[in-house]
């Protein structure tokens, strides 16, 4: 293996490394909500406030991380959001009120949320662009890998909500030397740094040179798939409880969705990079609107643990299918800016997911209302990633051929 190859392999695996932790600290909520609403005695519309607090944290966090690295680098960033979020996912098992809570939350999705565009983009600049959605989906596989490490946390944790908290809050200060040692920085940010960098304003980086069109429609497509993966995230164990599940039963499928979604995250990017784009979101997005009629329709164990299991699959390839999307819309200059934009726009739409769920539930509309709720959105979201390929092949230049 020569030495380029070594250093992409190394960047990837770290950043898997990193995005293992991220996931079940971004799971640990909703995996810890049942001991969080007895020890606090949250109504449900506090306790999607509760969900809803560390995902607006992921709003700002990824569109300032992003903004920043495109400044002093990916790496720097990275490694500031690790160490963030894994100091207030500790503080989270510590605190002793709702205020405290609340601000726990809030702190630790600022550090989770800069830490994924930073993610994206050292690996989309590691590899060659050909193999660009296959080194992201590895990547993000780990994300859905530590959800399910946090579903088999909560479990052994019994009564203790907080292990969960105390276990995501070590594991990022325990790798964030590592990341100091070992990380390489992103080389093409190397290079533009070196060669007179040049600094644009935020809305030029998003919409000058013709990317308005772009920049909005992965604005769209963030924005609902996210609502919907984050519904799922935090509240499909209490759904399942409210469906007369046991919490072993309820962290099984919990645990099944995240082992489908780290399925589905490898898959989404690899097909990407292989098969007609077309193809491939049709797929993804079919398949989600599929699983989600299921969970709300089956009844039983094995039927649910398959139900779950499918739409993890699907929303993780669907997911995977955006983060591949974005890097290449956006030179190197600007390209952690622009991935940083679209997820923050994501995290505005998953800020509701949550705190819709909520309220339809409190409102006596049931699992199923939930899940019908979810359906539209993720109909515009495919709609307009298949206008996104259109354009993009209309816009593509012919290949050339020489007449004998």
């Amino acid at each position: 293996m020569d030495t380029s190859s070594r250093r992409s392999t190394l960047t990837v695996t770290l950043c898997f490394i990193v995005a293992l932790i991220e996931g079940l600290d971004l799971q640990s909520a909703g995996i810890a909500a049942a001991g969080i609403r007895q020890a606090f005695e949250l109504d449900q519309k506090m306790m999607g406030w509760m969900f809803s607090a560390s995902i607006i944290g992921l709003l700002p966090g990824a569109f300032f991380g992003g903004w920043l690295a495109d400044r002093i680098g990916r790496k720097r960033v990275l490694i500031g959001a690790v160490i963030l979020f894994g100091i207030f996912s500790l503080w989270t098992a510590f605190v002793a009120s709702v205020n405290g809570l609340l601000l726990a939350r809030f702190m630790t999705g600022l550090g989770l949320g800069a830490a994924l565009p930073n993610l994206i983009a050292l690996c989309a600049e590691a590899v060659e662009e050909r193999r660009r959605g296959t080194a992201i989906s590895i990547m993000y596989c780990g994300v859905p890998l530590g959800g399910a490490i946090a579903a088999v946390v909560g479990m052994l944790g019994g009564e203790s909500w907080q292990m969960v908290f105390i276990v995501g809050g070590v594991a990022p200060l325990l790798i964030a030397p590592l990341l100091m040692v070992m990380l390489p920085e992103s080389r093409d940010f190397s290079a533009q740094q070196s060669a007179a960098p040049t600094r644009v304003s935020t809305g030029h980086a998003l919409f000058g040179e013709g990317r308005s069109v772009t920049t909005l429609a992965l604005w769209v497509s963030y924005f609902f798939t996210l609502t919907v993966m984050y519904m799922l995230l935090n509240w499909l164990p209490s759904l399942l409880l409210e469906q007369g599940f046991s919490k072993p039963q309820a962290g099984t499928v919990q645990m099944l969705f995240n082992i489908g979604g780290a399925a589905g995250s490898l898959l989404g990017g690899v097909l990407l990079d292989r098969y007609n784009r077309t193809a491939v979101v049709v797929i993804c997005y079919g398949g989600l609107l599929g699983a989600l009629a299921a969970l709300g329709l089956v009844s039983g164990l094995a039927a649910m643990a398959a139900a779950g299991f499918a739409a993890g699959l699907f929303m993780l390839a669907a997911q995977l299918v955006l983060y591949a999307l974005a890097p290449p819309a956006y030179p190197t200059s600007v390209r952690a800016t622009g991935v940083g934009a679209a997820v923050a726009v994501g995290r505005l739409g998953s800020v509701s997911g949550p705190l819709a769920a909520g309220q339809i539930l409190a409102a006596g509309a049931g699992t199923t209302g939930v899940l019908l709720a979810a359906s539209p959105g993720l109909v515009i979201a495919a709609l307009v990633v298949l206008g996104m390929s259109r354009r993009r092949a209309v816009d593509a230049p012919p290949v050339s051929t020489t007449s004998r």
